[in-house]
């Protein structure tokens, strides 16, 4: 890695202008990938202005997915874009919100840290704010602030003002501003307009930032007459205007930015010379996305269909397994309601054809009996299947009722009287010496969750065991029910391998007389890379590409 420890950390700032949705999240996670593979060390901070402390009590509906890092934070689904561009784990300190900044200052000021001073958003917050951005920063070459929401938002300004100061602070040699902005096209017209842009940066001016390079996102290619107005009306160098089509896959963002000469703005700006990334083994794997070799279709059994940002990192993680095996993943989206109530073979309709099927995780009642007949579907007809969190529940309770016999088996969640509670509160989890043995993170809702990296054994010989090839492995939770040890000997005996286990707990499953049915409590799709994806999920395309070569 190279190094300019010697000169501090250099800080770029994205921000977001005429509407949100821009992709400021991947811009911000292009440029951190360039400038890693560049050689340096690079870190990435989200600022969320919402005033929730984090998403984790937030309907996936209303925010989307909630992602969890190895520490346990829940954290805002941009890390997830972070980890997987930068192949790297991201932590508690690279995501904070409005709601953790105005907490710790309360808490402060009643802790008498302000002297009986009256407190104030400037100084008080704003420096807050950036105390959190210089320990985000530590350690690194550069750090990349990521801010939410969009220029002229009320909520945004207490941030802004810390960017101003903080350049201020530190000099305009360690500071650079991008600004992500609309270039929209008018059909009727036939003309792409840059009004927006120039209204946009204006209004980032007012309040004392002036951005060095603009990120214009648009349908098609600005024509150079059109990148000099903007440059001229936005204050910025010719070079300093890059064009952000919309890509065919969000990883190729990095090399369209390459090719714009993103770089030597960058370059120019922080006083670094040429730089040259190495961006090979990237190229290779995007073209595998974009002109895959192979093709599958998976059955996706959900319940928040209308919102496909709730399985974000999921549908990432299938990506990036099917780049590695030359495959387009296609995904057949079935909302689990539609099966509910369904006989098996009615249920045929929704997923015949489908080459594998996958439950993911989820809160709640709603929906729960249509996945539990996608899973007896699997079962059944010997196709390819993987659980995650109340996939693997849904899975034990499915075989419970159906092959064992336990006819009343159900989740405490979902029947707190259940007479045979297969799947209950992990509070309730006591170890055969009668302690509790797992780390769990309370909420003031009274919610108690199994959050963030644990370490899982692994039964040699098992299906887990030919993905990960580890006796041992680490992955992520996100869950508040565990399966009841009670039952263990029941589901043992009655032909259901036990392959994941952790300090007592039920990790992971499969069924021994089926080709490929395996299902695990923990997340493996918040651990999934495009260079480095998850084991289980990239052994769970091969067999479903080798199921349909067979069938």
């Amino acid at each position: 890695m190279k190094s300019i420890q010697t000169s501090k950390t250099k800080y770029i700032f994205v921000t977001g202008g005429v509407l949100s949705s821009l992709g400021k999240g991947i811009t911000s996670s292009s440029i951190a990938t360039l400038l890693q593979h560049s050689g340096f060390e690079v870190s990435i901070l989200k600022i969320d202005p919402y005033i929730n402390v984090d998403p984790g009590t937030m309907s996936p509906l209303e925010h989307g997915e909630v992602f969890v890092t190895s520490d346990g934070a829940e954290t805002d689904l941009d890390i997830g874009h972070y980890e997987r561009f930068l192949n790297k784990d991201f932590h508690k300190a690279n995501n904070f919100t409005t709601g953790q900044i105005y907490l710790s200052v309360i808490e402060k000021e009643r802790r008498g840290e302000y002297l009986g001073k009256t407190i104030q958003i400037v100084p008080h917050i704003v420096d807050e704010i950036k105390h959190r951005i210089h320990l985000a920063g530590k350690q690194s070459d550069f750090l990349i602030v990521e801010l939410g929401g969009t220029v002229g938002d009320m909520e945004g300004m207490p941030y802004l003002e810390a960017m101003r100061q903080l350049k201020h602070e530190l000099g305009s040699n360690q500071v650079i501003s991008v600004h992500v902005t609309l270039i929209p096209l008018i059909k009727a017209a036939g003309e792409l307009k840059t009004k927006p842009t120039q209204h946009s940066v204006q209004e980032l001016r007012r309040i004392g930032i002036s951005p060095q390079i603009l990120v214009a996102r648009c349908e098609r290619m600005l024509g150079k007459e059109l990148k000099k107005k903007i440059a001229l009306s936005c204050d910025v160098d010719d070079d300093s205007v890059i064009v952000a089509q919309d890509s065919q896959s969000i990883y190729k963002c990095p090399l369209d930015f390459l090719q714009e000469g993103i770089l030597v703005p960058i370059a120019r700006r922080f006083g670094l010379g040429e730089l040259n990334p190495n961006m090979d083994e990237w190229d290779m794997l995007v073209k595998k996305i974009i002109s895959p070799k192979d093709s599958i279709t998976i059955g996706f059994v959900g319940k928040y269909l209308s919102l496909k940002e709730s399985y974000k990192s999921l549908t990432e993680a299938l990506i990036h397994a099917g780049a590695h095996i030359n495959t387009r993943v296609d995904i057949r989206w079935i909302d689990s309601q539609k099966l509910q109530g369904t006989a098996l073979e009615d249920g045929k309709s929704e997923l015949d054809g489908v080459d594998s099927i996958l439950i993911p995780g989820g809160f709640g009642e709603r929906g729960i009996e249509g996945k539990l007949q996608a899973i007896e579907y699997a079962r059944v007809h010997k196709i390819p299947l993987l659980g995650i969190c109340l996939g693997m529940q849904l899975a034990i309770i499915e075989y419970a009722r159906n092959v064992l016999g336990i006819i009343q088996a159900n989740s405490t969640e979902f029947d707190k009287d259940t007479k045979e509670p297969i799947i209950y509160l992990i509070e309730d989890f006591i170890d055969s010496q009668g302690n509790k043995q797992v780390r769990t993170h309370s909420s003031p809702m009274g919610g108690t969750m199994r959050l963030g990296e644990y370490p899982c054994a692994v039964l040699k010989g098992s299906k887990l065991y030919e993905a990960y090839k580890q006796d041992c492995i680490r992955e992520r939770h996100r869950h508040r029910y565990e399966v009841n040890p009670a039952y263990k000997k029941r589901l043992e005996d009655g032909g259901m391998v036990i392959s994941g286990e952790s300090s007592g707990l039920v990790e992971a499953i499969e069924l021994k007389d089926h080709p490929w049915f395996v299902a695990v409590q923990f997340h493996p799709e918040f651990t999934s890379r495009l260079k480095n994806p998850n084991p289980i999920i990239l052994e769970f395309l091969r067999q479903t590409l080798a199921h349909k070569r067979v069938h």
